[in-house]
């Protein structure tokens, strides 16, 4: 029996998730020296201020991304997936990052993004996109969800559903709690 997880196509942005490693490295070795030092109520602040935003980089720069699968397609936002049924979907395109349209509405997914300098070197008509511009991978994905929408679409899904990015923000709230603790006994 093959697995479906060998038909799972995941779309990402690289230089985000490049940059959010780096923000969370750095976040890591500010931790580092506050444990090191452990300078008490304040450090506790200050290092729940740094987890906080080592959260948010995760949030915004690493976890976005746009999973196809023959079942579903995932979009994985900042702080909110959405599961879409094949049958649900009726278009997609890309203005600055990818649009996928349903009858229940347009849905934005960060995961694929549109690089500006690509954007005017093409709507200008200037030197040519080289293959592996941000264009011509939106461009791929926007054809990959076309292709899985004509061979899934027959399929009746279910609706589109809505998960929130529970651990994420359970993270960020206890980190806020653990913050405002240590500023009030500082």
């Amino acid at each position: 029996m093959k697995s479906n997880e060998a038909e799972t196509e995941t779309y990402l942005s690289t230089s985000n998730r490049i940059s959010g490693v780096i923000v969370i490295v750095i976040g890591a070795v500010g931790l580092l020296d506050i444990v090191l030092e452990w300078r008490t109520a304040t450090g506790i602040m200050v290092g729940s201020l740094i987890g906080i935003l080592m959260v948010l980089a995760y949030c915004g720069l690493i976890r976005p991304s746009v999973t196809l699968s023959p079942e579903t397609l995932l979009l994985r936002n900042h702080l909110r997936d959405r599961v879409i049924p094949w049958n649900q979907v009726s278009g997609a395109d890309v203005a600055d990052i990818l649009r996928v349209h349903t009858d229940a509405g347009r849905f934005r997914a960060p995961g694929v993004q549109l690089v500006m300098r690509d954007l005017r070197k093409q709507r200008v008509g200037g030197r040519k996109l080289k293959a592996d511009s941000s264009v011509s991978r939106a461009d791929l994905v926007v054809g990959r969800i076309e292709a899985h929408m004509d061979q899934y679409g027959a399929v009746d899904g279910g609706p589109v559903r809505t998960n929130w990015a529970r651990p994420e923000l359970a993270i960020i709230g206890v980190l806020a709690v653990v913050a405002i603790v240590a500023a009030l006994l500082r």
